[in-house]
């Protein structure tokens, strides 16, 4: 019988080894709202992060150890993000790829520092996720001050005499890129005529946009996420409105569209740029749409910072997480499908260049965002 046994889990070794499927040794966690109103930006930072590491896997892992993913669903929820930082903390995993939200971000960061855990957020913009000095803390996007004052240069110039109004979701994101865009709007001379938060998740924004079009805007800044910002947008044009929206990145999905309607037609929107018109990604972009995914905003993102850590340990020859985060922070350059990366003593990037989209109707039919 010991024979038999033996002779079974040899040849299990044997079948695991022949599909290239050593035990993974290195834990990643990738964090996000997997499920709820914000999903679909859960699946760009899954799908970014889980394609970067079967790549990886597939060339030979990282410094000859293959990674296994984790997957958090935080619900875009400060309090589930904390419980699950703390369950990568207790499962072993040494870096993570999140979290989305900035309000998610800012607490599990707390964590992560405290546990010996680096992390890279491929999307969280306020400024307080680096401003506080933590060793381990990393973005592969830009800061809110940065989009804020886009937004507001682009009033300056272009919206002189223009009535604008300013609304928000009152989270560490909508609310800070809100406020970014008007101190440094006001500063310039320009007042808004109306402004305002709003409570996230609701269905009914009517009251909102009553004020909005008493106020007379001909435009509304809105910082906030797509599901709250296609609601208003409908509502408005419901009210008969033409007024154009004006916001970031937390739009960037197609969702936006659908919740929307044709009334997000003329929507102006910041990012980055799309990183998938960059040659490094070419091959990446192809093999997503090949599996029927089609890797927009932070997708790209998230498979860069999972290239960012590999590069960084290599770097360092290390798997220890304060040990990749010197490399990180040593002023070396990335190479990532996103272009050429380096990182401050803060940990943002030391170039960011937001540019504008417009959201407008395709050959196809269909609605989505396109750089201007």
């Amino acid at each position: 019988m010991a024979r038999k046994l033996l002779g079974a889990a040899a040849l299990a070794l044997a079948a695991c080894l022949a599909a290239g499927g050593a035990e993974a040794q290195i834990k990643l966690g990738v964090a996000g709202p997997i499920t709820g109103a914000n999903a679909a930006f859960g699946a760009q930072l899954t799908n970014g992060v889980e394609m970067a590491v079967a790549d990886i896997n597939a060339a030979g892992g990282l410094l000859g150890q293959k990674i296994e993913v984790e997957q958090g669903d935080d619900v875009s929820d400060p309090k589930q993000g904390v419980s699950v930082a703390n369950k990568f903390v207790g499962d072993g995993v040494k870096f993570v790829i999140g979290h989305f939200n900035s309000g998610v971000t800012i607490p599990a960061s707390e964590v992560y520092a405290d546990s010996g855990v680096l992390f890279i957020t491929p999307s969280a913009t306020n400024p307080k996720v680096t401003e506080r000095g933590l060793w381990d803390a990393f973005r592969a996007c830009g800061r809110d001050d940065q989009q804020g004052k886009l937004w507001a240069e682009y009033a300056l110039q272009h919206l002189q005499g223009k009535k604008i109004a300013i609304l928000h979701d009152k989270t560490t994101y909508g609310k800070g890129l809100a406020d970014a865009a008007k101190g440094f709007m006001n500063a310039g001379g320009m007042k808004e005529v109306l402004y305002e938060g709003v409570n996230t998740g609701e269905k009914d924004y009517s009251a909102v946009v009553s004020k909005v079009k008493a106020a007379g805007a001909e435009y509304l800044m809105w910082g906030g996420l797509h599901t709250e910002g296609g609601l208003i947008i409908r509502q408005m044009r419901d009210q008969g409105m033409s007024t154009v929206m004006i916001s970031g990145d937390g739009i960037t999905d197609a969702e936006f569209a659908s919740i929307g309607g044709p009334g997000v037609e003329g929507t102006l929107m910041s990012f980055g740029p799309d990183p998938r018109n960059n040659p490094a990604a070419k091959d990446v972009v192809a093999k997503f749409r090949a599996r029927g995914f089609e890797p927009e905003a932070y997708t790209l993102y998230s498979y860069a910072g999972v290239q960012i850590i590999k590069q960084a340990a290599e770097k360092a020859n290390s798997l220890e997480p304060k040990k990749v985060a010197e490399a990180m922070h040593s002023g070396m350059t990335f190479k990532t499908v996103i272009g050429d990366i380096s990182f401050d003593k803060k940990g943002d990037r030391t170039t960011v260049d937001y540019v504008w989209y417009v959201w407008k109707k395709g050959d196809d039919g269909k609605i989505s965002y396109k750089q201007i």
